[in-house]
């Protein structure tokens, strides 16, 4: 038993400790991927478990030599032999506890097929316990083939409407012809025409205008005075079923508030679904906000989760003073709850 062991190359042994250590699970939310290690200090090589983030599972490695080596790779398999990612991605690498100082890498892009398509030399000493970050910034598809690399998030969601094809094309003609339309909007920079039909099927609040004897219905005019023609537009293009997902990207935050005020439930779980997809150090606070302000329990849960579990309110504490002078008491209430939860001794 003993020489089996011995006859075990470094890497063997290594993964035999590891299994021991049980730190290998990477854990994910938004485009980050978080690697808590509890141990580094006698094995010279470990791999993560695989992790699942756009269409790929992934590791995450680390080598100790005469520098701390990280590599990046993603899972063998049928889709990363048929469809390799090209990454776009920012490595961060710091100690665990209190006062954590991030040793952070250049933005890299680069065609991962395997272990050796990518290494980052870390440039200091991490021993014991340490935290490795991987920040997604965009993942694109390259076909084995040939051809330009698309990206897998600008054209996620379900933006397409079940009626056929030539039905779309009828109805988008019916809103950028203004074929027979009924009802004008105004917005804070210019009108638009429109069929009341459309409005009616798409929300009860606009189907209540026109129902009722209210001044939408005697006027036909709809004034949507918290809205630009550009995101009104969009918000047209999303009722008729025209919407392209760059349009959808760009006017989220401006048709999230009009999903809201006019009670357009599909659209506002799409935008609370995009919102979530893009978390990071530079938006969570803006993207709590609105997760309070539209009830958007799953956005609150992955800001919440984002700081606190994976620790990135170390990061944006220049910008925490503001944030408390002006958020709601009961928003700040229930975080400070996950402070208390968060820093409990184990």
């Amino acid at each position: 038993m003993y020489e089996s062991v011995l006859s075990l190359s470094p890497q063997q042994q290594s993964s035999e400790n590891q299994k021991k250590m049980g730190d290998t699970k990477v854990e994910t939310i938004s485009r980050l991927a978080q690697w808590k290690i509890d141990n580094f200090g006698p094995c010279s090589y470990k791999k993560s478990d695989p992790f699942k983030l756009g269409l790929w599972n992934w590791h995450l490695a680390i080598e100790k030599n005469r520098y701390l080596y990280v590599r990046l790779f993603p899972e063998p398999s049928r889709v990363s032999k048929d469809q390799p990612p090209l990454a776009r991605f920012i490595l961060r690498v710091s100690n665990l506890g209190l006062s954590r100082r991030p040793y952070i890498s250049p933005i890299h892009e680069r065609l991962l097929r395997n272990s050796d398509d990518f290494v980052w030399p870390v440039d200091t000493t991490f021993y014991g316990r340490f935290i490795i970050d991987v920040e997604f910034l965009d993942l694109k598809i390259c076909p084995s083939t040939g051809g330009q690399a698309v990206s897998i998030w600008p054209t996620q969601g379900n933006m397409q409407s079940l009626a056929s094809q030539s039905a779309l094309q009828t109805i988008s003609r019916m809103l950028y012809e203004e074929i027979c339309t009924d009802v004008t909007i105004t917005t804070v920079d210019g009108t638009l025409k429109a069929h009341k039909a459309m409005l009616s099927a798409s929300s009860p609040v606009f189907q209540s205008m026109f129902l009722h004897d209210l001044k939408e219905k005697e006027s036909s005019t709809i004034a949507i005075d918290d809205m630009s023609w550009e995101s009104c537009r969009a918000l047209l293009s999303y009722i008729y079923g025209t919407m392209n997902p760059e349009d959808f990207w760009k006017h989220r935050l401006g048709l999230l508030a009009a999903a809201n005020k006019y009670d357009m439930t599909n659209l506002k779980d799409a935008c609370e679904e995009s919102l979530l997809e893009d978390i990071n150090s530079g938006n969570v606070l803006e993207r709590l906000q609105e997760a309070w302000l539209y009830k958007l329990d799953k956005l609150k849960k992955g800001c919440l989760t984002y700081l606190f579990d994976f620790g990135k309110i170390y990061d944006i504490k220049d910008d925490l003073s503001n944030f408390f002078q002006n958020a709601d008491r009961e928003l700040l209430t229930e975080m400070f709850q996950e402070i208390l939860t968060a820093w409990k001794p184990a």
